[in-house]
């Protein structure tokens, strides 16, 4: 077995736990939702914390007390994404400051990892040979370092489309879901710089600098990233388009049927290009790292949940919605 498997099995075990529940969480509510319509759950709190948005509107009736506990999306979603950029901007100078300068990592965020199950490569200085465990310690480190980078240019450009391209409608969005939005920005930073190997509370690098570590799936995983993240700003450009004028200026707030890109295949574009924009960090981490593809896996729950709810209210608002058109993956589902 390689060093790297080994530690990574042994470690991470808190993570790796975590994502595998809300991955489940996710299959199993979306899989309540594919139910017949008379099967389906009727508790309106369920219902009403899967839902945000335009779904709300769709679904089951609320009681009035349930509306005590909304929050404007169009004030409120852009905060997801500062707190992405300022927490995740903070993880990655601390580990620009660990790779390239040699900085220890500050005590309480060694320690949060620590909690977390970092990877620690100490256990491996016995077993492994220096050339090895340079290899073995240099992909992981810069697969890392450029992970966090693809999560911080992500939640920007996302924050700059909530602020200057999106146009939000009165919608609202729970509180629960605005409170685990805000968790989940600060857990997946986490998640991936809990990759990183450590030897106390500094990265563990050995050898050649760690620009010479590039292998052929780190440029795959960028050119991936690049593509997925041009086709959602593509997707959320035409939707901002269909409240405007041709002078660009917003003359309502309704909700129409989106055409063009990847519109022509799937309701919701830009929900794929999220799922792309993670597997293109996955196939940065090499394709191997069993935690990512864990976070994957939630993400393509997640985003498949609230792509088919969002096709259900298109096709039930819509009477000449096309047909061909399905929710999440083209010609699938």
């Amino acid at each position: 077995m390689d060093p790297w498997e080994g530690a990574e099995l042994s470690a991470l075990k808190p993570l790796p736990t975590l994502w595998l529940v809300l991955a489940a969480a996710f299959l199993l509510t979306l899989l309540l939702q594919l139910l017949p319509s008379g099967l389906l759950p009727s508790c309106a709190l369920f219902q009403d914390l899967i839902r945000y948005g335009k779904t709300k509107s769709s679904g089951p009736p609320r009681p009035a007390a349930y509306r005590a506990f909304d929050v404007p999306k169009s004030r409120y979603f852009s905060h997801f994404y500062i707190i992405s950029v300022l927490w995740n901007g903070l993880l990655l100078w601390c580990l620009t400051q660990s790779l390239f300068l040699g900085a220890p990592f500050p005590n309480w965020l060694h320690s949060l990892l620590r909690i977390l199950g970092a990877a620690q490569f100490q256990g491996l200085l016995m077993s492994t040979q220096p050339g090895e465990l340079s290899a073995a310690g240099g992909e992981p480190a810069l697969s890392a370092f450029l992970v966090l980078v693809f999560l911080w240019l992500h939640s920007f450009r996302r924050l700059l489309e909530c602020l200057y391209v999106s146009v939000f409608s009165k919608a609202m969005i729970h509180v629960v879901q605005y409170c685990f939005g805000m968790v989940y920005y600060i857990l997946v930073g986490l998640t991936v710089l809990s990759q990183v190997p450590m030897d106390d509370r500094n990265v563990y690098i050995i050898g050649k600098s760690l620009l010479m570590q590039a292998r052929w799936f780190h440029i795959l995983g960028m050119l991936m990233f690049i593509w997925s993240s041009a086709h959602q700003y593509k997707c959320h450009v035409i939707l901002s388009n269909l409240r405007k004028n041709k002078a660009g200026v917003v003359i309502h707030c309704n909700h129409r049927i989106p055409f063009g890109d990847w519109f022509e295949y799937v309701s919701c574009p830009n929900y794929l290009a999220e799922l792309m924009i993670y597997i293109s960090m996955a196939a940065t981490f090499g394709f191997h790292n069993s935690t990512w593809w864990l976070v994957v896996t939630y993400v393509f729950f997640n985003q498949a949940l609230s792509a088919f709810l969002s096709h259900k209210f298109y096709k039930s608002k819509f009477v000449s919605y096309p047909r061909h058109r399905k929710a999440f993956l083209p010609f699938l589902f």
